[in-house]
């Protein structure tokens, strides 16, 4: 029998009067009470109940002892009812993390629903190109590219792959003309992400066949965002995840460039502290973020070619 039990245990019995009514509340045998009872004696160290006696009584000490331990019980039920409330009215400040861009493309939209379902919990998002040390920093999840984390005690959930695409606008191209081959994007005023990995390095894909391009940029940028507008101003061709440019590539304002060929696909993950029992306002958001991704098929649709 655990402490908290034998706690139970002596609170029955000085409540009831009596050892038998006790074990038959906890759904333990007389002698099993009795075991338990002079055990928890033992390991105080002093008498707590007097047995000389028909109806059982409280020594001094256990007196002191049962205002203890119906006070520490209380506590603990409070506790565990607070979780309970917790779970059905879950409460408190969730901070999450992502780069700008998919902060403002893919979390923003999503916030107004999860407080309609969730209003007792208010949302931080910090936009930051730049990584969080999740640890250190008070954030409780962040959304990365990166396949995995430096510390292990940090969990990297899948949340969906997407494909990097060049693309540029429709006046672009009319003045510059459509490259035809990863050769023809010598001729081209290239836009890019500082913060991609090797950003001045292109390596192409087509059937089995691997060109690498190196990449002299006209303009180079630490935020997607500034990319794209630069793009859709007719400033040349940018290198973008999909997730970031796939309205603009819908609509026409920007045009794909090279799109049978593939650079390496990025892989959007959510990442968040381990722990043995995650936080409520942590899971319902992880669980919300990946239903609506699941809902609207983002990876179908940032995974295909985006000409077809």
């Amino acid at each position: 029998m655990d402490r908290l039990t034998e706690l139970e245990l002596f609170v029955h019995t000085a409540e009831l009067g009596t050892l038998s009514k006790a074990a038959e509340l906890l759904d333990i045998s007389n002698a099993s009470a009795s075991r338990h009872l002079a055990a928890l004696e033992q390991r105080l160290g002093v008498r707590l109940v007097e047995r000389n006696t028909r109806r059982l009584a409280l020594t001094p000490a256990g007196v002191e002892f049962l205002t203890r331990c119906k006070s520490l019980l209380s506590d603990l039920k409070d506790a565990e009812t607070s979780m309970a409330n917790a779970v059905s009215d879950p409460s408190g400040t969730l901070t999450v993390t992502a780069s700008i861009s998919f902060a403002m493309l893919h979390i923003a939209p999503l916030v107004p629903a999860f407080r309609r379902k969730y209003p007792k919990i208010k949302v931080v998002v910090v936009g930051t190109n730049q990584y969080y040390e999740i640890m250190d920093t008070g954030i409780d999840l962040a959304f990365r590219t990166r396949e995995f984390e430096p510390d292990s005690n940090i969990t990297v959930r899948r949340l969906a792959e997407t494909r990097r695409v060049l693309a540029a606008s429709p006046d672009y191209l009319r003045t510059h003309g459509k490259p035809t081959s990863v050769e023809d994007l010598a001729k081209h005023d290239l836009l890019i992400y500082s913060h991609a990995n090797k950003p001045r390095e292109m390596v192409f894909t087509k059937d089995g066949e691997k060109k690498v391009f190196k990449v002299d940029p006209a303009l180079e940028t630490n935020d997607g965002q500034i990319v794209r507008a630069a793009a859709l101003a007719g400033a040349g061709i940018l290198v973008q995840p999909t997730y970031i440019v796939y309205e603009d590539l819908i609509a026409g304002r920007l045009i794909p460039v090279l799109d049978d060929w593939d650079l390496p696909r990025l892989t959007i993950n959510i990442a968040y502290q381990e722990r043995r029992f995650m936080p409520v306002k942590t899971r319902l958001f992880i669980d919300f973020i990946s239903e609506a991704f699941a809902h609207h098929q983002y990876e179908r649709y940032w995974t295909r070619q985006t000409a077809l």
